[in-house]
């Protein structure tokens, strides 16, 4: 039992049961296999998304987004003229999220890919693409850089 001491004071000298042994190596060798398979899998793996995230102010990554939407706007959308940009291939694109909206609305080109900035003028929001499994969370003074893959529909 736990509550009291061992009988025997110096129980690093007793023998160990093969059962125990056998656990702790199977343990040992298991988190071996899982240490090295972090490394391959995130290398390897499709599921694993590689972006970038810099220190920003929400100021300076509005007017970075309004330019780049004044740049490339197409028409507008919605009762709240959303403006719709449709950048060239390969560019960089941002996005700003604010309370239950992503702004502006971006039109891509098929098989092409982009550099699509994200950034929250308020709090932390979600951003989801599939089928690319990009699923990241956006947080206020900070911008991330996801790559939009070619491959989207």
């Amino acid at each position: 039992m736990s509550i009291f001491p061992p009988s025997q004071r110096i129980w690093w000298n007793e023998p160990v049961e093969k059962t125990e042994v056998l656990w702790v190596v199977i343990a040992l060798v298991w988190s071996l296999i899982m240490f090295f398979m972090m490394p391959y899998w995130h290398l390897t793996g499709d599921q694993n998304l590689s972006n970038e995230a810099y220190r920003i102010s929400p100021d300076a990554f509005a007017e970075k987004a309004e330019a780049v939407a004044a740049k490339y706007t197409v028409r507008t959308e919605t009762s709240q003229e959303v403006p719709v940009v449709h950048p060239p291939a390969g560019s960089d694109v941002y996005m700003i999220a604010r309370l239950w909206e992503w702004w502006p609305i971006l039109e891509l080109e098929k098989g092409q890919s982009y550099r699509l900035h994200l950034s929250s003028m308020d709090w932390q929001h979600g951003f989801s693409l599939l089928p690319d499994n990009i699923n990241i969370q956006v947080h206020p003074d900070y911008e991330m850089v996801v790559t939009v893959p070619s491959r989207l529909p």
